[in-house]
């Protein structure tokens, strides 16, 4: 008899700041702005002759009628209450759950016995061997994977999605950050050994995501421009896969390290491939800080003058803060404010220092005495699993909203607005521009509600901006809709 799957992402339980909170909010259907990788990628290594199907919870309810053999779990920390649920669950309708991803490959400890099968690391090392052992029902409680070769991964089952709810593509084109970072849980679970895709693999991947009317994708991957080289040759074969789109180019997002900026020919490379907004990891303003937890990327450098050059080739900046280092102060939120606000930085991710588990943090705190008394997992992106040094676990998350309300009053955020228009040059037409995809109209939907609402909300910089030059219109309407998510976002923690 033919064997069946059920892959499941569940919902994230915090909201993102690359969630589509927002349209639920305002009455729209359920979508994601960005169309999750990991179900679709397992859903490829899966036998051809087995039956399986997916749910993305951010877009469609859970069957839990679902006649399927197999339910297949994946998640991250965020995710790990639902995980929890969906599991318990399943198992009590007599379902064999089989639970992987991020989380459980960090910290298996805390879904053992709360699933049938649990799965830790990269799957493609093992998906023949796995699958077998299913078909055959002689399968173990736990199977360990190590990294895998990537250049065998196979294309996603993009099929199997609901990709008219998802605005934007995913593609991951490696795997793996070399940096030191003692509070990143990614090099614990993907290596310091950063591995790739081949040309021909991102190219095909992209072939079927434009064919399904995608015109911007997030390149999803740990640190997309560290092994320079090797970042270049895929850019260039974007670059000249996007010029040969009559239909028009596509354009892309992703997350890098400040110390791209050192090479001036790899930001260009990005600008020219369609690359047109990045996130990176600032952190703190505090040297000290960066030192004590290895980020030394981060370290004297000038932040200011290295985000500029992104400005110059047309592509904007999300930037990330931590508060609660070792060498914070009472004084780090002032501080920190008026770093961002130096900064030609729209939009920032905002949260405490967290020590996950598996990390060289969480041992170094726990051996300390320093981490909160039942916190193995650690906690939520709102909270924090440590106990700071030199200010209270209150004074950090009282500081750390405090600071978000800050950073995101009209008249600041409208002063980074102007800012970054008046330095961000526009050279090349891929900039947020509108597609003809059916979901897009929901999503204009929002934005014009937002630009009618910018005449009385913002600064005349911006509206005399967004009067004179269509592109920055569209620029600023796509920071005001992330602008619209964070408040969202304020909002649901502050009611929680």
């Amino acid at each position: 008899m033919k064997k069946s799957l059920y892959l499941i992402n569940p919902k994230t339980e915090v909201p993102g700041y690359f969630g589509a909170e927002v349209l639920e909010s305002k009455g729209f259907s359920p979508s994601s702005l960005v169309a999750d990788l990991a179900c679709v990628t397992v859903a490829a290594m899966v036998p051809k002759d087995w039956d399986v199907s997916i749910c993305d919870e951010n877009i469609e309810h859970i069957a839990f009628d679902t006649t399927a053999d197999f339910i297949g779990i994946t998640g991250k920390i965020t995710q790990s209450k639902r995980m929890f649920e969906l599991a318990l669950e399943f198992r009590k309708l007599g379902k064999i759950v089989i639970v992987g991803g991020p989380f459980v490959s960090l910290c298996p400890e805390v879904f053992r016995n709360k699933c049938d099968i649990l799965v830790r690391g990269e799957l493609e090392s093992i998906a023949s061997t796995f699958f077998a052992d299913l078909e055959a029902g002689k399968w173990q409680e736990e199977y360990i994977a190590g990294q895998a070769d990537i250049t065998s991964s196979p294309i996603p089952r993009w099929d199997l999605y609901p990709t008219d709810r998802a605005f934007i593509g995913c593609i991951q084109t490696s795997r793996g950050c070399p940096f030191e970072c003692e509070f990143c849980d990614v090099i614990q679970y993907l290596g310091r050994k950063q591995r790739h895709k081949t040309v021909d693999q991102i190219i095909a991947e992209l072939d079927i995501l434009y064919s399904l009317g995608f015109k911007a994708a997030f390149i999803a991957d740990d640190n997309f421009t560290v092994f320079r080289s090797k970042a270049k040759e895929i850019l260039i074969a974007i670059r000249e896969w996007n010029r040969s789109k009559e239909e028009g180019a596509m354009e892309f997002s992703t997350q890098i390290s400040i110390d791209a900026a050192r090479d001036p020919e790899l930001i260009k490379l990005c600008s020219e491939a369609g690359i047109t907004c990045v996130f990176i990891g600032i952190e703190s303003v505090n040297q000290e800080s960066l030192k004590e937890t290895k980020k030394r990327q981060n370290i004297g450098v000038d932040i200011r003058r290295q985000i500029q050059l992104f400005l110059d080739n047309g592509i904007i900046v999300f930037g990330g803060m931590i508060c609660g280092f070792d060498h914070d102060g009472p004084d780090i939120f002032e501080k920190q404010f008026d770093f961002a606000m130096s900064l030609p930085i729209t939009i920032f991710t905002l949260g405490p220092l967290v020590a996950p588990s598996a990390t060289p943090l969480y041992t170094k705190l726990k051996n300390m005495g320093r981490l909160v008394e039942g916190s193995e997992v650690a906690a939520s992106p709102w909270e924090t699993n440590i106990i700071p040094a030199r200010i209270s676990r209150k004074e950090l998350t009282e500081g750390i909203s405090a600071l978000f309300r800050k950073l995101y009053l009209q008249e600041n955020m409208s002063k980074r607005i102007a800012t970054v228009i008046s330095l961000l040059k526009p050279v090349n037409e891929l900039h947020f521009r509108e597609t003809e995809r059916v979901i897009d109209k929901e999503y204009n939907a929002i934005v014009a509600g937002v630009i009618r609402n910018a005449e009385s909300c913002f600064m005349p910089p911006i509206l005399k901006a967004m009067k004179n030059n269509k592109r920055a219109t569209k620029t600023i309407a796509h920071i005001l809709l992330r602008y619209a998510q964070v408040l969202h976002i304020q909002d649901v923690r502050e009611r929680a």
